[in-house]
């Protein structure tokens, strides 16, 4: 369900009209979704969620205007962000996940896991492409030192680095923190750790505070960032 009682409304900015077609095609026959607008460019998808307040962007990374990765910094902290693209590169995997991106998803990807993204969102969960969550895991268990890659192939980029939390987390938080690296629910936490559902988001919430992340795709982000530093 939406921020209220109604559906989740679903703005859809790309390009391409075929492609925000059939995502309006997928997305309206669902019975907790309706599309409530589409943007042709990065910036009308600014300009159109401010208005309309959406509790969902779905942003193609290359548009006029303002890119994806912009619409995803400007928009985060208002709406939750799912960057869908045909480009499968990592150096916008990692960007759109430090700008508060909510998913990352692949056009290729499929109707089923677009709706899943949009539920998984609006629950406080993350999607992002299998393809792409097992390229970025296996880069990390990568030692530090990697060859260039070729002029003008796609860069297996390594994350940006980030400070340090400002206060050391807790043993209970890093216990979360790493179920949500191994890609365990709120739901999954509390049963594991035997919390209520509200206590998890508290410890998210301290965790998130405490390493600067935007959300649940930072805090992972982190620890794989802190299991690479290992290697």
């Amino acid at each position: 369900m939406g921020s209220g009682t109604g559906p989740v409304r679903i703005l859809i900015a790309d390009d391409q009209a075929d492609v925000r077609s059939a995502f309006r095609m997928i997305l309206d026959v669902q019975p907790d979704m309706v599309v409530v607008a589409e943007a042709a460019d990065g910036a009308a998808a600014v300009q159109e969620a401010r208005r309309l307040r959406p509790d969902v962007v779905l942003a193609d990374i290359r548009m006029p205007k303002l890119d994806g990765l912009e619409v995803t910094r400007q928009l985060a902290d208002q709406c939750k962000v799912i960057v869908v693209t045909t480009f499968d590169l990592d150096e916008y995997v990692h960007t759109a996940l430090r700008h508060g991106a909510a998913g990352f998803l692949l056009k290729r990807s499929g109707p089923v896991l677009l709706i899943e993204a949009v539920r998984a969102a609006m629950a406080g969960d993350a999607l992002i492409s299998p393809q792409i969550t097992v390229r970025l895991l296996r880069h990390m268990a990568l030692p530090a030192a990697e060859p260039e890659p070729e002029p003008g192939r796609g860069a297996k980029a390594a994350l940006p680095p980030t400070a340090g939390p400002t206060e050391e987390l807790t043993t209970r938080e890093r216990e979360i923190a790493e179920l949500v690296a191994d890609g365990a629910t709120n739901a999954e936490i509390g049963a594991g750790l035997f919390i209520s559902p509200g206590t998890v988001k508290n410890h998210l919430a301290n965790i998130q505070r405490k390493i600067g992340a935007r959300n649940r795709v930072g805090i992972a982000a982190w620890i794989w960032e802190q299991a690479a530093g290992r290697q």
